[in-house]
């Protein structure tokens, strides 16, 4: 675990155990096996799990050929420059599943066809998570998969409760030094940025764009504001960690008290906690009363994908979406469910895959480009040199 990427991450540990072993699969069928039908998707490696692939197999009579990829940007390239040709499926999070569409180079999902669906939550619905249908309401771009935040994660033992469930709390000078955030410079500024709208009450006024807000398009003066903040937080920061093995460490040394992140480190603790082996209580604070931050996988179609392979793809996404699979994907991942599986996990289980937060999920502002990344960048950097 060497690099701070949730998809780096989902690579290691658990996230491996139920996936399929990785190989060179190709994105095509050779002529001698051109008779079997093939699903061939461009994925996130973790979401290959072997239980559920093989029940694909089996009951589809289909090969499933992933190929794995480790970003929105990579795979949103591989498919314009005629990955449509290549690839049936293709998954995405945020606001790409919208610009996929946009530009031609997936399809309607057909929700009739994945009767599934019935078992996800509402708040993952197109009716209530917008970003799943085109920008007029008139299409279904894609079906949801697992989601998860970038929330706060606090020693309550050490962390007074009324300084809990804010943004502000980064900024608690009472609690300096022992404060952690990662040094990806995105996930940083665009929630200190959150904080930064909110205190110049910019966010919840028009935008100039016309859009509603989002942490990811800031303006020069939130953007300044922002960088203000950073520096004032950075006399605060005990360190950048790099991974989750030093952030675990620090936590449960009781070195760090707070720390964005997620959700990797709040549930190792969790885990810990239960079994008797740390003195301290956590809890991860998804939604600050400013706003936070997340994420929503989603599955997609192929504009080129015929329709034998088309009904394949919905075939897939409704087996994923079986209630005893999606149990699977929850205890193998890591992540939070989209769908509602409560009576197949243990208490302790819905608990740490936050089962019964959905509503505040749906409510997160979804990870997207920065507007400016040279500008951004700049302001990193005037940020580690402060």
């Amino acid at each position: 675990m060497n690099s701070l990427n949730r998809r780096h991450l989902l690579t290691t540990g658990a996230a491996t155990l139920g996936a399929v072993a990785a190989g060179p699969f190709a994105p095509f069928i050779g002529r001698a096996r051109a008779a079997t039908p093939t699903l061939r998707l461009l994925m996130w490696q973790p979401y290959a799990i072997k239980e559920i692939v093989d029940e694909f197999e089996k009951t589809t009579g289909a090969k499933f050929a992933p190929t794995f990829f480790d970003g929105n940007s990579e795979a949103f390239n591989k498919l314009k420059v005629g990955g449509t040709k290549d690839f049936d499926m293709v998954m995405a999070d945020g606001f790409w599943p919208r610009l996929y569409f946009r530009q031609g180079l997936t399809k309607a999902v057909d929700y009739s066809k994945i009767p599934n669906m019935s078992g996800v939550f509402p708040d993952f619905l197109p009716s209530s998570f917008k970003l799943l249908a085109d920008e007029e309401g008139k299409n279904n771009v894609a079906a949801p998969n697992c989601w998860g935040g970038y929330g706060i994660t606090v020693n309550t033992s050490a962390i007074a409760p009324e300084d809990v469930g804010s943004i502000d709390l980064l900024l608690n000078s009472k609690y300096g030094g022992h404060f952690a955030t990662n040094s990806r410079f995105e996930e940083n500024i665009a929630l200190m940025g959150i904080l930064a709208a909110t205190r110049l009450g910019t966010k919840d006024q028009p935008r100039p764009d016309g859009k509603p807000f989002n942490p990811y398009q800031l303006t020069d003066t939130e953007l300044d504001e922002t960088k203000r903040l950073l520096i004032e937080q950075k006399k605060l920061l005990l360190t950048r960690y790099q991974d989750y093995d030093s952030l675990d460490r620090l936590m449960r040394a009781n070195s760090v008290w707070a720390a964005p992140e997620f959700a990797e480190t709040y549930r190792h603790l969790t885990v810990l906690k239960r079994d008797g082996k740390l003195p301290f209580e956590v809890q991860h604070v998804l939604k600050p009363k400013e706003g936070g931050l997340g994420w929503v996988d989603t599955w997609m179609i192929s504009s080129e994908a015929d329709p034998e392979r088309t009904d394949l793809a919905h075939a897939w996404i409704n087996l994923f979406l079986q209630k005893e699979n999606y149990a699977r994907v929850v205890r193998s991942t890591g992540y939070g469910g989209v769908v509602d599986v409560r009576s197949i996990l243990t208490p302790d289980e819905s608990e740490l895959y936050f089962q019964s937060r959905s509503a505040e999920a749906s409510q997160l502002h979804m990870f997207d480009q920065p507007s400016s990344p040279e500008k951004w960048e700049r302001i990193w950097s005037d940020v580690e040199a402060s």
